[in-house]
């Protein structure tokens, strides 16, 4: 609702209606015996009539003026019909709404300004089939449309109107200071076509739901329509008259806040000083002692005069603070003396890490190129293999031999390119990112940081991460590394950056560029073992408050719960394994119950329950075609068997089973059909590859296997299958092959090596490309293994079978 105010027929706004007294019986149908079918139409642009209620317009249009000229001198009726665009001068038959109001011109008035009103008041509701006229005016072919009344005595319908002219009240008296004389016509008006027809006009709303409810035939269903948008209006009054309440008092509560902190202020100047002014001095002074350049004083002098012209209550003074609080507390060009004693170096890393031999030599000469250079810049070094094999845990050492600051941030799941790089300050809550905040607690400009699981970083429509750290990790640009939200050049050329990644195949191709990549392999079982004698156990045993003279794990033990206990590549479920024990020799050890002192292999079930894997053992050469192949897994080394068969049948059917992967499948294909290619080499009569159906297996089916690498021990198995020779005793092999019968080499050289020996192998057949891998394994490891290198598979085989035959 709103105030009565006059409307241009060319404006938009919602009008208010002149409230006139009407008789209870009258239906407004006064003058409609002079309209016929025809009628001259008033479009008008944000106003909807209703019958019998008089609004005032202003004529804006040259049109509009006219039509209503006419109709006063001719005494005519109108038709007033609201556009459905405001915006369009020259309305036609679709421009308008269909239902309108016959309407009389009561009166004329002409304005000083030279403008014309009129007051119209509706008659009767028409519909408008069409327009038969645009010149000099719109006229249309029309019908008159009846109201559907409710019968006389209707409570219902009485109680409805009582609630319309009682809620049109509330809105009145809400919405300011209404006549009295309005409210008392409301109240007493008995006339309920017309107080309804009022309020219709009355809404403050869209000329779109007014058309709605002036097109509603039956009163009574108009009356309920009209309720229900009475009460919306209401409500909403309420809500906003609500929130204004709430806006009051807040502004009352901050203006109490603001008189309170200006009188803690005043206390503050009378004891001695501003708190914010004994911060801003002491920045300055931490500044002092700062070694930064004079470009970085400078710009940390501007941010300082800045902050002291912000006034303390302003919200921009607490994201200034923050700024020049972490722009002082970066170590600028601040270092760490580096140690250069390589022996001590050496130690710390053989001390806390066995093996990992290429990385300590790595840091080592670092370090020793370092003390000669003086200004050599950190390297970027990227250690990736299994988990649990102490790739982050690396770093503490590198940390301390180098006698620096550690630092370590994950990656895994960081997916926000502002993490690197930071919020600028425009954002709310604007931070740096992680590196500038790491250095910060560090203290120093060149610590070791650990860049944990950087194969884990992930992007979405925030940014990718990864290509952040691009800057960081290319030693030709961290020199100048931007922070968005310190805006400064940061130096981080100095810093030794560490990155972890279980897998290489994440990382972009870009990122792998800037990086030194070491490859951490797993353990084998001695280097377990050698772990868990010198630190698992000693750990363990003071977690759980077990004295070391009272229990002693025998290195028989270790190796039996490495082999039957744990299948990985590091020593994360070994130390669990190690820890369970612990725990049930603290129980019993506390319980004052009788436990051995010496903790032999025949004691771990009772403490670690039944075996949970085993290793395969070769199982002798009685049988033709089951040949013994090496295999590298994600937790080492193991052998498998390939079993072939030939059955009779027609066709030469190839069955590959074992759950082999498609490049497994395919090596099985190559070696039938270099097998049938070279049949007269191997003495295999041709007919045989016409009448026998061949069958190639691995066991253990429920694990997957993939890989080119057991394509000579396919090719051996086939023939030995075809000439029924017995394969040689405690032999393996691993290899790829070729259609030209070339013995490609293969990795995982080392894992496999180590599985062959636990396996009772005595002679390992191997590509002559793979001699180098074996001349990187330590000499005790290969004790009682004979290597054969090989260059094609007439050699593999020529070494591999014996003239003897197999059992059927």
């Amino acid at each position: 609702m709103q105030s009565p105010k006059e409307e241009d027929d060319d404006a938009v706004g919602i009008v208010m209606p002149i409230l006139m007294d009407c008789d209870r019986e009258e239906d407004f149908s006064e003058g409609m015996e002079k309209v016929g079918d025809s009628l001259l139409i008033l479009p008008l642009r944000n106003l909807v009539l209703f019958p019998g209620v008089a609004v005032p317009v202003v004529a804006g249009r040259t049109k509009s003026m006219q039509l209503i000229q006419m109709a006063v001198e001719k005494k005519c009726m109108l038709g007033v019909i609201c556009q459905k665009d405001t915006t369009v001068n020259e309305p036609g038959f679709d421009d308008l709404y269909h239902i309108g109001v016959v309407s009389e011109v009561v009166r004329v008035l002409e304005l000083p300004d030279g403008s014309t009103t009129a007051i119209i008041q509706g008659r009767k509701r028409f519909r408008l089939h069409e327009l038969t006229d645009t010149e000099p005016f719109l006229k249309g072919r029309i019908s008159v449309l009846e109201n559907k009344c409710p019968r006389k005595n209707d409570r219902e319908f009485d109680a409805l109107v009582s609630a319309i002219k009682d809620l049109t009240v509330k809105i009145l008296t809400a919405s300011g200071e209404p006549p009295r004389d309005l409210i008392l016509s409301i109240r007493n008006n008995r006339n309920a076509l017309y107080l309804i027809n009022f309020s219709c006009c009355n809404l403050l709303t869209q000329p779109a739901e007014k058309q709605e409810l002036l097109a509603i035939d039956d009163l009574k269903d108009r009356a309920y329509h009209l309720m229900f948008i009475l009460n919306r209006e209401y409500q909403l009054m309420e809500l906003k008259a609500s929130i204004q309440m709430k806006t009051h008092e807040d502004i009352n509560k901050q203006q109490k806040e603001y008189f309170l902190q200006q009188q803690i202020k005043n206390i503050q100047e009378e004891l001695g000083g501003n708190i914010n002014e004994i911060e801003i001095r002491e920045w300055r002074e931490k500044a002092k002692q700062k070694k930064w350049s004079a470009t970085t004083a400078e710009v940390f002098e501007k941010e300082v005069s800045k902050l002291e012209r912000i006034h303390p209550q302003s919200p921009d003074y607490a994201v200034q603070s923050q700024y020049v609080q972490t722009f002082v507390s970066l170590p600028w060009n601040e270092y760490s003396r580096d140690n250069f004693n390589l022996k001590r170096a050496q130690r710390i890393l053989d001390r806390d890490h066995y093996g990992m031999e290429k990385v300590k030599d790595r840091i080592v000469e670092h370090l020793a190129v370092l003390k000669l250079k003086q200004d050599l810049r950190s390297p970027i070094i990227c250690l990736y293999g299994p988990p649990g094999v102490g790739k982050t845990s690396l770093g503490k050492s590198v940390a301390e031999a180098l006698n620096r600051k550690y630092v370590r941030i994950s990656l895994g799941g960081l997916h926000d390119e502002a993490e690197i790089r930071g919020h600028r300050r425009t954002y709310i809550g604007a931070m740096a990112g992680r590196i500038i905040q790491n250095l910060q607690k560090a203290g120093t400009s060149n610590p070791v940081f650990i860049l944990d699981e950087i194969d884990k970083v992930g992007h979405d429509f925030r940014g990718d991460p990864a290509s952040a750290l691009l800057e960081v990790l290319d030693p030709e640009q961290n020199a100048t590394f931007h922070d968005n939200y310190l805006d400064m050049d940061f130096d981080l050329s100095k810093v030794m950056f560490i990155a972890t990644a279980n897998s290489l195949a994440p990382i972009s191709q870009p990122l792998l560029d800037r990086m030194e990549l070491i490859e951490v392999t797993g353990y084998i079982l001695e280097e377990k073992t050698e772990i868990a004698m010198k630190h698992l156990i000693p750990k363990q045993m003071e977690l759980h408050g077990i004295p070391k003279p009272r229990v002693r794990l025998q290195r028989a033990t270790v190796h039996r719960i490495v082999e039957a206990y744990t299948r990985e590549s590091g020593v994360r479920e070994l130390e669990k394994k190690i820890a369970k024990v612990m725990r049930r020799l603290a129980r019993r050890l506390a319980s004052d119950e009788p436990f051995p002192e010496i903790l032999r292999p025949e004691h771990l079930q009772e403490y670690l329950g039944m075996e949970e894997y085993r290793r395969d053992k070769y199982q002798g050469n009685h049988y033709a075609g089951v040949v013994t192949g090496l295999a590298w897994t994600a937790v080492g080394g193991d052998i498998l068997f390939v079993e072939s068969s030939l059955s009779k049948g027609k066709g030469a059917k190839l069955t590959i089973t074992g759950n082999l992967g498609e490049v497994m499948k395919e090596s099985a294909v190559l070696a039938l059909e270099y097998v049938h290619a070279h049949a007269e080499q191997f003495r295999i009569a041709e007919d045989m590859f016409e009448s026998r159906n061949v069958h190639i297996h691995v066991p253990e089916g429920a694990i997957p296997k993939d890989g080119p690498s057991a394509g000579i021990t396919m090719v051996t198995s086939l023939v030995s299958s075809y000439t029924q020779r017995k394969v040689r005793p405690h032999l393996a092999m691993t290899g790829e092959i070729t259609l030209r019968g070339k013995v490609l080499p293969v990795g995982g050289i080392k894992e496999k090596i180590l599985a062959a020996k636990r396996a009772g192998i005595r002679d390992v057949i191997l590509s002559q490309a793979n001699r180098r891998d074996i001349s990187e394994i330590k000499a005790a490891y290969l004790e009682g293994l004979t290597f054969h290198y090989v260059e094609n598979i007439a050699e593999v085989i020529q070494l591999a079978l014996t003239q003897d035959q197999a059992e059927m």
